[in-house]
């Protein structure tokens, strides 16, 4: 190898292993699961592989990112329909939308975002 390459450093983490974590979201009182993969300081990208527990629905809700979700078990549920293993769904940056597991079976999934995470919740009429 030539002197002036230098290989780069793997970021390499065995999800089967690794112990999940919690992943509040106190805006609909929900700690959801997730194992870090990687996150960039410099653009606040990230990437963890998450569990949606079988019922659980992330309400109506917008981020200051864009984000995908590529299913890796189980059903993801969205506004706009139903998606199995090997379906990736990207959600633009600025959109209102809600996801989740269907009511029978957990989902598992890597999210991604483009830059850094936060979440607003949209707010339900009472009336």
């Amino acid at each position: 190898m030539s002197s002036e390459l230098q290989p780069v450093e793997l970021t390499v983490v065995d999800t089967n292993g690794a112990d999940w974590q919690d992943f509040p979201v106190p805006a609909i009182n929900a700690n959801l699961e997730h194992i870090p993969l990687v996150e960039d300081p410099g653009t606040g990208m990230m990437v963890v592989k998450m569990v949606y527990r079988a019922g659980f629905t992330n309400t109506w809700h917008t981020h200051p990112c864009g984000h995908g979700i590529y299913v890796l078990e189980g059903t993801l549920d969205t506004h706009q329909g139903t998606f199995g293993p090997g379906h990736f769904v990207w959600f633009p940056e600025g959109g209102t939308m809600q996801h989740g597991a269907t009511a029978d079976e957990d989902c598992t999934f890597l999210f991604i975002t483009n830059k850094a995470f936060d979440i607003h919740h949209v707010p339900t009429s009472t009336g």
